[in-house]
């Protein structure tokens, strides 16, 4: 499983031009599922995110987490993050897992952050053509994989 975490001051999601969710200040996370991946790794990744702190204390320091700022999640599911690029220029999505892995997955995902975290949770729609618009915050851009735990 892994993640493109964004600290951004807004972010929302437009499906056929409406907006369905949006956050102001907080997280945006794309959320890609590989084939193998479990229920362990949707307890890991959930606990690293409910404690990354990457937002700024009052020294201007990266201390804090989403919820001590009072920030929002917004959480979309991206197939492409497990792109395989290295034969050609077309990007293989053979790790990708296929819906029947990844919807149940994702939506654990989502209720493990919404269970964890005093804060809103908002999020895309599974499979859907979405646009996304956000105003990143730094920028501060980590990427997360639960296989690769560094």
């Amino acid at each position: 499983m892994r993640i493109v975490l964004q600290r951004v001051k807004s972010a929302h999601v437009n499906i056929e031009r409406k907006i369905t969710a949006s956050i102001r200040h907080g997280l945006l996370i794309f959320l890609g599922i590989e084939t193998d991946d479990a229920q362990d790794d949707v307890v890991w990744l959930v606990r690293k995110v409910c404690q990354m702190r990457i937002f700024s204390d009052k020294d201007q320091k990266m201390n804090l987490t989403v919820k001590d700022v009072g920030g929002s999640m917004l959480i979309v599911s991206q197939f492409t993050l497990h792109a395989s690029t290295k034969k050609g220029n077309r990007p293989s999505f053979i790790r990708s897992a296929p819906p029947s892995i990844a919807q149940p997955l994702y939506q654990s995902f989502l209720e493990a952050l919404s269970t964890n975290m005093d804060t809103k949770v908002e999020s895309g729609q599974f499979g859907a053509d979405m646009q996304i618009s956000l105003i990143n915050d730094g920028p501060v851009t980590i990427f997360i994989d639960s296989k690769n735990k560094e």
